[in-house]
């Protein structure tokens, strides 16, 4: 088998975590078809909280997903034409989360658990949707548990528009470089929350080529000052609030570490050492990195 070059092996390693054109085209969006099939069955027009639509969020939505498939996010928006949010469950979330999840009851989808904002499905066939079950209350802004009872705004469908122009004003390496860096989150414990490490690598970048080795020292070496970030959605605020003192710490030093491998790896690239430039990469990247 022939050797591969440093950067013949990233492009094998993009390809390998990349969902494949298939998950794209079918296995996605049919995910997202049985969430607004089942929400349409039980809450059609005649229901006191119609079901108005799913929107597919997070990073299926962004082409920032990557191998293997974990969770597919979609946003289950709910009309609030007959006030049922003021007169049933605007001081009580966690009911109306329940009631999602009792919508479920005897499907022929396995498994429904409940986390503080969505409502888990799990599929025989592997795999799970996190359902998001939202009011609408206009301008592209809902509702949205909290997780503790109350309720947030959240406007996901602006935030996307935001990365998604972010994409193209980079030439569309963006997301490229995000998967990777999924790659490496994944690899070193996920201390990054998805969202986060989407809108930190959005913002961190001023310009983007195609080549993603360098990018990646980029990332590391100048995340650690770009960790505060605010909600493009402009609703949520600074995104970094889930991290206490101490994962925040364990975080920059997870990504001070990222960029001394990434340096040397780099600099091994450039004197013609790609065993070792592999080597290091796989360190970063996780064990399938190709050595």
């Amino acid at each position: 088998m022939m050797t591969l070059t440093t950067g013949q092996a990233f492009s094998q390693f993009l390809e390998d975590i990349t969902a494949t054109e298939y998950q794209k085209t079918n296995f996605i969006p049919n995910r997202k078809g049985t969430v607004d099939k089942d929400m349409s069955a039980a809450f059609p027009a005649t229901s006191d909280m119609p079901f108005s639509r799913g929107i597919l969020m997070g990073s299926a939505s962004k082409g920032t997903i990557i191998r293997p498939l974990d969770d597919i996010d979609v946003l289950a928006v709910f009309s609030n034409e007959k006030q049922v949010w003021q007169d049933k469950y605007s001081q009580d979330s966690h009911a109306f989360i329940y009631r999602i999840r009792e919508a479920y009851a005897g499907t022929k989808i396995q498994q429904v658990g409940t986390r503080g904002q969505a409502v888990r499905v799990f599929y025989q066939s592997g795999g799970h949707v996190d359902v998001a079950p939202v009011f609408d209350r206009g301008d592209n802004v809902y509702h949205l548990p909290d997780g503790s009872g109350g309720w947030i705004l959240t406007a996901p469908t602006t935030a996307n528009a935001w990365y998604s122009n972010r994409n193209k004003e980079l030439g569309y390496n963006l997301s490229a470089v995000v998967r990777l860096l999924k790659a490496w989150n994944r690899a070193h414990s996920s201390r990054f929350r998805s969202f986060h490490l989407e809108t930190v690598a959005a913002t961190v970048f001023s310009r983007l080529g195609s080549n993603y080795r360098n990018a990646l020292q980029m990332f590391f070496e100048f995340a650690p000052k770009w960790l505060y970030v605010n909600d493009p959605g402009g609703l949520s605020g600074d995104l970094s609030s889930y991290l206490t003192p101490t994962a925040r710490q364990a975080l920059v030093e997870a990504l001070n570490s990222a960029a001394d491998r990434a340096a040397r790896a780099n600099e091994a690239e450039a004197r013609g050492d790609h065993a070792e430039a592999k080597r290091l990469w796989q360190i970063i990247l996780g064990s399938s990195f190709p050595s």
